[in-house]
């Protein structure tokens, strides 16, 4: 989790320079008997690689950081995904071991394997396919529904902010002279959060699902990684996968609540916490980048991480996002006549980039 479980040094240090031959060995104890072919997927939080079987099939070992979750935690994942199978939801389910265990460890850290599913990521979402997955996402929600997590965190502002906002702080991470401006806004979209979510539904949701995690292949829709699978509103599995706010975006979220509403209701009035969630993301975005600072992967994917550049548009970015959730809750409050409900089709189109939609791109 980003705020992070004590572990041993020594265990980091084991899966910052996790070896295909150790990779090898995890899988082979497991039971199966592999071919000397191991390389690296695409992920920056957890390391996984795709492994050859003796049998010439392929499958999916993933390990996971040290100290982010607890066992608990994981095999809660593994749980919502074997339900998820059962109701013949197109997902990624996790193997079992020989002993029908789905996760085992090796030098301290946590690993399972994957069926591999190929697939193309999606570019973008037309509007046959935002209601194909707004019905996907429905039914998800259905199964989501029908159980709560114990140990999995909730997406909240303490979570999502306030223990990113601590964590910089502490740390001496923002220069003096955007440190005050940053925390000042991190705080003031924190409360605002708190008073958006009070009383709100929250339930199991994939707590991830940008365009990346969505593969396409033989007309259908497969979802993937649910590593950071949470307790949350539904809507924060839909902008996600549509974080725009022009009116083309409106029009495909209307195509992927038609769909979704074939299963289940929605709450549409939900659609006016997007720029809410949207901030949270923001400051989680910082604080996850500056917890990995450490990480030779990170420091070669964000090089510019730390920078004075870096803080002034973080900080810019923070808070002109501050008044367009300012300007959502005048609206709400009805003190600007005229004013424009986030999220609605006449919003003008802003320019995104990947922290509006993700902070791990995994290959899983």
């Amino acid at each position: 989790m980003d705020d992070e479980m004590p572990h041993g040094g020594d265990v980091t240090d084991l899966f910052l320079e996790l070896t295909p031959e150790k990779v090898l060995e995890a899988v082979e104890r497991s039971g199966l008997e592999t071919h000397p072919v191991c390389y690296p997927l695409n992920s920056f939080e957890n390391r996984v690689y795709e492994v050859e079987l003796s049998d010439r099939s392929r499958i999916v070992a993933k390990f996971y950081r040290p100290g982010r979750w607890s066992e608990a935690q994981i095999l809660e994942e593994h749980q919502f995904l074997d339900q998820l199978v059962a109701a013949e939801i197109p997902v990624c389910g996790v193997r079992r071991f020989a002993d029908g265990r789905s996760i085992d460890s090796i030098d301290g850290i946590f690993f399972s394997l994957w069926d591999r599913r190929a697939g193309r990521a999606i570019d973008e979402l037309q509007a046959e396919t935002a209601h194909r997955l707004g019905m996907f996402v429905g039914r998800m929600h259905g199964v989501g529904a029908g159980s709560s997590f114990e140990s999995r965190p909730r997406l909240d502002a303490d979570r999502y902010a306030r223990r990113q906002a601590v964590f910089l702080e502490e740390h001496k991470l923002i220069p003096g002279a955007f440190e005050r401006r940053y925390l000042r806004a991190a705080e003031e979209i924190a409360d605002v959060a708190d008073r958006t979510f009070a009383g709100a539904d929250y339930q199991r949701i994939h707590g991830d699902l940008h365009l990346g995690n969505i593969l396409f292949r033989d007309q259908e829709l497969r979802v993937l990684d649910f590593d950071d699978a949470c307790s949350g509103p539904a809507v924060q599995d839909l902008w996600l996968a549509l974080p725009g706010r022009d009116s083309e975006t409106a029009q495909l979220r209307s195509s992927f609540l038609e769909g979704y509403e074939r299963f289940r209701l929605f709450d549409r009035a939900s659609l006016g916490w997007v720029e809410v969630l949207r901030g949270l993301r923001l400051i989680r975005y910082c604080g996850w980048l500056a917890r990995r600072r450490q990480d030779p992967a990170f420091q070669m994917g964000w090089p510019h991480f730390g920078t004075e550049d870096y803080w002034q548009t973080e900080t810019a970015d923070l808070e002109e996002q501050l008044e367009l959730i300012r300007r959502g809750v005048r609206a709400e409050l009805g003190q600007t006549p005229g004013s424009v409900p986030l999220g609605s089709a006449e919003e003008t189109e802003a320019e995104l980039t990947n922290k509006d939609f993700f902070w791990d791109w995994e290959g899983d």
